[in-house]
């Protein structure tokens, strides 16, 4: 397992996470307990979770997931763990998520930490995490900026809380000594920017990560966030990088089909796009052709990139789990990587 810098900070995270999100809707707290002692006999040190899941996030289960791994978590040296959660903002409809919340302002956002420090049981979190922009951007499956949704119906401009000020109470938080470090998750090359303007000038504490999704069908962070990272030094934690179980093939003729896609009606609209299914298909044929599984060849392409730094793997049973990692030590050949480029220009980012 290689261990690399989060940022520019003085975190080494494992090149594999841990993610959490099946944790108390599809995994039980017993299997979810497996799951963690088994990333941790493997070398994984880095542990993401987030105060909505488990997913698809509910009124009846929000926070659940927090409240498993604070139960794992304080039967660890804390000092060995890096722990990262994030905090969700407005504009999805989670009314039971503090109201809503309506922006991710200094209330909101102090509130969302104390609950994350209680249910984890800590009291330091690693890496805090904005789960999504609290501005007007197209994400989980929408693929273009609408201006026009900067405005209400009576045509008056939606506020929405400054990245400046955002960083200022992140700031106090750091100072407080109740976050380390913090970073961004679904955000646009602007957002990236701002943030780290913002903090050079006004002397606050810089973004160290961003939490994307990338995978072979989804590979937009290469167009602007990957120069982006490379020069400012922010950290890519790439998530899903089986497509929520597409590049498996397991959604593909003969394969089971049992997953979220088809369990979770409408949560999975990223990948109910028409190339999707030709996509992964043509990958699965070229994982046959070379020996291995779909699966393996997903992850192992995003654990290669030059820009990732973690790659975030969930799974619903040890199995999964098990195979994830060992896909770690199945790099692939400059053949094999050409031939994914060549289908790469064939089917482009079908699930943006």
């Amino acid at each position: 397992m290689d261990y690399r810098p989060l940022g520019l900070t003085d975190l080494k995270v494992s090149a594999l996470c841990l993610g959490t999100m099946t944790f108390g809707e599809q995994n039980s707290e017993a299997e979810a307990h497996a799951q963690l002692d088994y990333a941790r006999a493997h070398g994984i040190n880095f542990i993401d979770t987030a105060e909505m899941y488990p997913v698809p996030p509910k009124a009846s289960t929000f926070t659940r997931t927090e409240s498993i791994v604070g139960n794992w978590l304080k039967r660890q040296p804390r000092e060995q763990i890096v722990l990262a959660t994030k905090a969700a903002g407005p504009r999805r409809n989670m009314q039971w998520i503090r109201g809503g919340p309506p922006h991710l302002d200094r209330a909101n956002l102090r509130a969302a930490v104390d609950g994350s420090l209680q249910r984890l049981q800590t009291d330091y979190i690693d890496l805090y995490q904005l789960h999504w922009p609290e501005r007007n951007v197209p994400m989980f499956g929408q693929y273009q900026f609408d201006p026009a949704a900067e405005f209400d119906e009576a045509g008056e401009q939606r506020p929405w809380v400054s990245i400046h000020e955002q960083l200022q109470t992140l700031d106090e938080l750091v100072k407080e000594g109740k976050i380390r470090h913090f970073g961004v998750s679904n955000e646009h090359a602007w957002g990236v920017m701002q943030f780290l303007h913002e903090a050079e000038k006004h002397g606050l504490p810089r973004i160290a990560s961003i939490q994307n999704c990338y995978n072979l069908i989804n590979r937009g962070f290469e167009f602007s966030l990957a120069e982006i990272s490379y020069r400012e030094q922010v950290s890519l934690l790439a998530y899903s990088p089986l497509a929520f179980g597409h590049l498996s093939g397991k959604y593909l003729p003969g394969g089971d089909g049992e997953g979220r896609a088809t369990l979770f009606k409408g949560f999975a609209q990223r990948y109910e796009k028409p190339n999707v299914a030709p996509a992964c298909a043509a990958y699965a044929e070229l994982a046959a052709e070379i020996g291995m599984q779909p699966a393996e060849l997903a992850l192992s392409f995003v654990y290669q990139r030059w820009f990732v730094t973690s790659t975030i793997i969930g799974a619903t049973s040890m199995k999964q789990l098990q195979q994830n990692i060992a896909a770690w030590d199945k790099p692939l050949s400059k053949e094999v990587l050409q031939a994914i480029e060549a289908l790469h220009l064939r089917y482009m980012n079908p699930a943006p």
